[in-house]
């Protein structure tokens, strides 16, 4: 069986939120590129 330690459980949270977080600031920055190309695309107008 796994490994069942109060560490080793820490440890795969933080890789778990770590990823997790990678993800949401990805997703942020598209969402940011998204409203700055409509923005600019408004200006042009």
């Amino acid at each position: 069986m796994g490994d069942r330690s109060p560490k080793s459980n820490q440890k795969k949270a933080a890789q778990k939120q770590a990823k997790t977080d990678g993800v949401n600031a990805q997703k942020q920055r598209q969402i940011t590129a998204q409203q700055a190309t409509k923005l600019n695309a408004g200006k042009k107008k």
